[in-house]
C-alpha cells in the first residue's frame, strides 16, 4: 500500500524547549506508518500530533484525566473500536483517528533516565499512542497490557529502534 497517499499528519508545536525539526517529523511519520502497517490498517486516515512541554501536558492531563501531573504522551482517539468491526467504515472518506500530544520535555527526561536516545523515546511514545488510537488500552486488563507491550516491542524492532 502506498501509505504516503493514504495518510495525512498534522503537526503543531506548542513548546519552545526543543526544536521540532524536519527529521523529527519524518521519524514520527515513520512510527505512525509502521504502526498502521503492522496493524494492517488499510483506511485512508489522518492523525494530528502536538508537541508540548511538561506544563502543557500537565494541564491536559488534569483536564481530561483528572491527574494533576505531567505525563509523557496523551492519546485522544476519535473511534471506539469495541464495536462490530475493527476499522471504522469508510466510503472514500478520510478517517481521522485522533490526536497525539507528546511532551518533548518529558521525552528527553525519560530518554536520559532509561539511557537511550531522544529519537528512540519519541518514536516509542508515538507508537504507544498510535496503538491507543487504534483501540488498544493497556489500562483495561493485564492481558491487553501484555499484548500492547508485545506489539510496541515488535514495531520498534521493525523500525530498528528496539532496546538492546
Amino acid at each position: 500500500m502506498n501509505r504516503k497517499m493514504s495518510l495525512r499528519i498534522y503537526f503543531e508545536n506548542e513548546q519552545e524547549k526543543y526544536p521540532v525539526s524536519y527529521n523529527l517529523k519524518v521519524l514520527l511519520r515513520e512510527a505512525i506508518e509502521t504502526t498502521l502497517d503492522f496493524e494492517d490498517f488499510q483506511n485512508v486516515c489522518e492523525v494530528s500530533v502536538t508537541f508540548t512541554d511538561n506544563e502543557g501536558i500537565r494541564e491536559l492531563n488534569k483536564k481530561f484525566r483528572e491527574i494533576d501531573k505531567p505525563t509523557d504522551v496523551l492519546s485522544f482517539p476519535l473511534f471506539d473500536f469495541e464495536g462490530e468491526c475493527e476499522e471504522p467504515p469508510i466510503d472514500e472518506i478520510i478517517s481521522n483517528l485522533g490526536d497525539i500530544v507528546i511532551s518533548l520535555e518529558k521525552a528527553k527526561e525519560q530518554a536520559d533516565e532509561f539511557g537511550h536516545s531522544f529519537k528512540r523515546e519519541v518514536a516509542f511514545l508515538t507508537v504507544h499512542s498510535m496503538l491507543h488510537l487504534l483501540g488498544y488500552d493497556h489500562e483495561r486488563s493485564e492481558e491487553e497490557d501484555r499484548e500492547m507491550r508485545a506489539k510496541q516491542t515488535e514495531i520498534m524492532k521493525i523500525m530498528g529502534l528496539e532496546v538492546k
